[in-house]
């Protein structure tokens, strides 16, 4: 599926209208990593959109619902099993965190045999799935709306 730069922007532009529900307070690395993640997912580089979200989510739940010093040591895990997100959010970040770690953790990078035949296939993969980061992290940015 070939989808344009504009076509990204305006799909991270609906989620937005759809999503934010009131005024919302982020810290400054928050809202750095999402904007790069933004702009990777809108340039084409999906991996690196899929974990800016993971970042984002990750710098915003230290944020937002604990400090530094409850979670130093926290794996992305903890962090989203010890929040207060709702239970279908926690799976959504659960996927993410699974999907990331299958392109992070190469188990066996000299099997690409896959990947070389079909690297469509995994373009379009990796393109829904990062629109499906996108959307999660956005969900968790506003999901504490103070208004």
């Amino acid at each position: 599926m070939n989808i344009t730069t504009r076509q990204k922007w305006d799909y991270i532009n609906q989620l937005d209208e759809e999503l934010l529900q009131g005024g919302i307070a982020l810290s400054e690395w928050t809202t750095f990593l999402a904007k790069d993640a933004e702009i990777a997912f809108c340039s084409g580089a999906y991996i690196a959109s899929i974990l800016a979200c993971q970042a984002a989510i990750e710098s915003h739940l230290k944020y937002d619902y604990f400090n530094s010093e409850q979670t130093c040591g926290w794996s992305f895990y903890n962090l989203i099993e010890k929040s207060d997100l709702e239970d279908e959010l926690k799976n959504n970040l659960h996927s993410l965190r699974k999907y990331r770690n299958k392109w992070i953790h190469v188990n066996d990078p000299a099997c690409d045999e896959d990947l070389l035949e079909k690297p469509d296939y995994y373009e379009e993969e990796l393109l829904e799935f990062a629109k499906k980061s996108i959307k999660t992290m956005l969900e968790v940015l506003y999901s504490n709306p103070f208004i």
